[in-house]
């Protein structure tokens, strides 16, 4: 059965609702790309592929050894996905069987697609940071440079990059409901001195990133930078970063603890934060017919806690 486990009183802070804050699933269950399917229950990657939490709480398997990390429904119902391991962007049947959207950029293998999002026009926007060993990337700018940026997938299978040296190390991506914006959290976070900063970029009617229009809403300095990020209804941005301590060298700071920290998309304004209990906290997502469950994945431990206003979700 559903294992419901108050983890912490919330204050009475406005978004979230106090004292609902609740352990779904553990031992690994919960490590990344939480995604809410309306009958078969909560999708994460965790235990090395991609686990599932039935509507009754049942935990189980449903790709085994799939390595993913950000996972989103599309329109259709089916579920795509970001296999880092594999270095490619897939779509999920039903059955479980993966078709290959994307594993190459200018005959060039990816670094480690990392997260993903969908605009009105279903074009798939991902990122394609990469974290540990360096030796292998192959995609470089004319200088010779690594390039971890974002790519767009459009219907026809067309790939371009739209962002490529403008960042860092691009890691969670979501795209606005109303396609103006493209959020990016560029998260170098163990590199001493590397970015750790909320994007805001302008994206044209042809789904191409306005030149210099990046707008840095918020850093985290020398904390845990941004790592996935939703946005509700009325487009506030709920973004996972933060740390309960530190991990030198790139992450030394006391004061930015981990949690769910809710973002103006104009201002960059903080106007929330939900303290999560176990690092490191990775990814979000609305989930629930009324839309107002946020799920949470942290230290391999699935999360949920009730919001006030109604979340953002592509499908259902």
């Amino acid at each position: 059965m559903l294992f419901f486990l108050l983890v912490a009183l919330l204050p009475d802070q406005g978004l979230f609702e106090a004292g609902t804050l609740r352990i779904l699933a553990r031992d690994g269950h919960g490590g990344e790309g939480p995604a809410w399917h309306p009958q078969k229950g909560i999708f994460a990657s965790g235990q090395g592929g991609i686990t599932r939490l039935d509507l009754d709480g049942t935990p189980g398997i449903f790709a085994a050894n799939a390595g993913t990390n950000g996972l989103l429904f599309d329109r259709q119902g089916s579920l795509l996905a970001c296999q880092p391991g594999k270095r490619r962007v897939v779509r999920f049947g039903a059955d479980g069987r993966e078709t290959v959207l994307a594993d190459s950029f200018g005959g060039k293998k990816f670094n480690q697609p990392n997260d993903l999002s969908l605009d009105s026009r279903n074009r798939l926007y991902f990122s394609d940071p990469r974290y540990g060993p360096r030796d292998d990337m192959q995609l470089l700018d004319a200088d010779g440079k690594t390039i971890e940026g974002v790519y767009r997938i459009d219907p026809d299978g067309t790939l371009e990059r739209v962002l490529g040296r403008e960042v860092e190390r691009a890691n969670g991506v979501l795209v606005s409901a109303d396609d103006r914006y493209l959020f990016v959290a560029d998260n170098n976070n163990n590199t001493a001195g590397g970015a750790r900063k909320l994007w805001r970029f302008e994206l044209t009617a042809a789904g191409k990133v306005r030149p210099d229009s990046g707008k840095v809403l918020k850093d985290w300095f020398t904390g845990r930078g941004p790592d996935g990020l939703k946005q509700d209804s009325r487009g506030r941005l709920f973004v996972a970063a933060g740390r309960n301590g530190i991990n030198p060298p790139g992450e030394t700071a006391r004061d930015i603890p981990a949690g769910i920290y809710v973002v103006d998309p104009e201002t960059g304004k903080q106007l929330d934060f939900l303290a999560i209990p176990t690092d490191e906290v990775t990814n979000c997502a609305f989930a629930g017919t009324d839309k107002k469950t946020l799920l949470v994945t942290g230290g391999g431990v699935l999360y949920s806690v009730r919001v006030k206003d109604d979340g953002r979700i592509i499908w259902p």
